[in-house]
């Protein structure tokens, strides 16, 4: 740790999109977390992994383009990319609850992430208001029953998000959700009214960056510290399936580099100003640098 300086604080959001990422991810992720004393907010989808169901999206030049970029199948496994389209998926809170139960009882903030990631994902701007409503209480009703407690906090699959999803989610009477990018705290406004805290995604992910302006994995640890600033809201999303998996060596490193730079990693709940300080933004449509299709992002003036 570096004497003297002012502490960096960064949100730490963890993804956890499939069924291998909650059996062989998140377990690793504990014991690294565990390591380095720090907590974090694990968001866990609950319901079919049909993951595998993205292959169609090979079709779409930017996705295919994404795919190659970031070497997909040695960095998810074949058991990933192809699951949900040989065999029927997986309900993960159905078999892997105690992974869920462990993550909380090690004090980690636990959240919903979605009921099926990939439908959500890929049709949730278009579901009818009976769909979307029924995925939604599927995955926290699921969620609910393996904590057994009430879900405090989601983050939407894919930051895909709607005027409708966020009404939706109203009535659960979470602490707070983090379903867009952007660059601050915000009350998203529906039809005028201040909805549900929204605590965005600030910084790329490393699918994102890999591959892209001359990042590799020989300096994506440092490019992503050196985006960490003081005086400034710092979210860091990372994924079951790649920092718990195929790059936990390196996650690892990153882990042990933030202890040395005096940056703390904390769950995103932390981060919440008293609601009164909390101003008010909406949520738009837009492009994200190294991703594929159209997201939900914090409007800026």
């Amino acid at each position: 740790m570096n004497s003297g300086t002012t502490p960096r604080y960064a949100g730490l959001r963890i993804d956890v999109d499939t069924f291998r990422g909650t059996r062989d991810g998140v377990p690793e992720l504990l014991r690294l977390l565990e390591k380095y004393g720090i907590h974090g907010s694990f968001f866990f989808s609950v319901g079919p992994d049909n993951m595998g169901r993205h292959l169609w999206r090979l079709i779409r030049p930017d996705f295919l383009r994404k795919m190659l970029r970031s070497k997909a199948p040695n960095l998810y496994g074949w058991d990933i990319l192809l699951r949900g389209t040989l065999w029927p998926g997986t309900i993960i809170g159905d078999r892997l609850a105690p992974v869920i139960q462990d993550t909380a009882r090690a004090g980690h903030e636990v959240g919903i992430h979605a009921w099926d990631h990939h439908a959500w994902q890929m049709r949730s701007d278009d579901m009818s208001d009976e769909d979307r409503s029924r995925h939604i209480s599927l995955g926290i009703r699921k969620l609910e029953e393996i904590l057994g407690s009430p879900v405090r906090c989601s983050a939407a699959a894919g930051w895909k998000c709607t005027e409708a999803t966020l009404i939706d989610k109203e009535a659960y009477g979470m602490t707070y959700h983090s379903d867009c990018r952007g660059e601050t705290i915000f009350r998203p406004l529906v039809d005028g009214k201040p909805m549900t805290p929204q605590i965005p995604a600030t910084l790329p992910t490393y699918d994102e960056m890999v591959g892209r302006d001359g990042v590799s994995d020989e300096n994506f640890n440092q490019v992503m510290l050196d985006m960490i600033k003081g005086g400034q809201l710092n979210v860091l999303t990372v994924h079951a399936e790649v920092e718990g998996i195929a790059k936990k060596e390196m996650f690892d490193q990153f882990l042990a580099s933030a202890r040395d730079q005096d940056i703390q990693l904390v769950p995103m709940g932390r981060l919440l100003p008293p609601m009164e300080q909390i101003p008010t933004a909406r949520i738009v449509q837009g492009k994200v640098a190294g991703r594929e299709g159209v997201f939900c992002l914090q409007e800026t003036i």
